[in-house]
């Protein structure tokens, strides 16, 4: 990448690189400190409904687990609002020509600060999580946008910008 498109996209915002494949997250993302060894990057999104936090995580080449193991993880993070069913979507992408496996789900969110830790975890109502699995050749990238809901739709195009602008 020549140094000056390195400038142009660090004048974006914030360049991510998962494994070679480079984009800019959006200027209106603060990039923070992980606050987790497990997490590769991490945002926070802001929104006048409360911030989002997007986390990105890579674990090696075969760890991490299947595209469906996580998908089915992810659902049960969320619980359908009462006398609602939960009705979780899932998509397929092609990000720089590699398949992405993209769960949109909402609802409460049971939030736990350690995902091992015991118990349902602290109900968040009114949540939406965005999660992916990008499948690359060095291993899987898992991306999980998670906030209020009207944070993570008024940020949607953004993100979605974002996932498209890989190269």
């Amino acid at each position: 990448m020549s140094n000056l498109l390195m400038l142009v996209l660090a004048a974006a915002g914030t360049v991510v690189d998962l494994g070679g494949l480079k984009s800019s997250a959006p200027t209106s993302w603060k990039d923070v400190e992980v606050s987790s060894p497990m997490r590769l990057k991490q945002f926070a999104v802001p929104g006048k409904d409360g911030e989002a936090e997007l986390a990105i995580f890579f674990f090696g080449e075969t760890q991490g687990g299947g595209v469906q193991a996580n998908m089915d993880r992810w659902k049960k993070q969320f619980t359908a609002p009462e006398g609602k069913a939960l009705e979780p979507k899932v998509t397929t992408i092609k990000v720089a020509g590699n398949q992405a496996t993209i769960l949109d789900v909402s609802g409460t969110y049971m939030f736990k600060a350690k995902p091992m830790d015991p118990g349902p975890g602290e109900p968040r109502p009114n949540h939406r999580m965005l999660a992916i699995v990008l499948e690359t050749a060095k291993g899987n990238y898992f991306i999980k946008l998670t906030g209020p809901g009207k944070t993570i739709e008024k940020n949607k195009k953004d993100f979605d910008a974002w996932l498209k602008a890989f190269k």
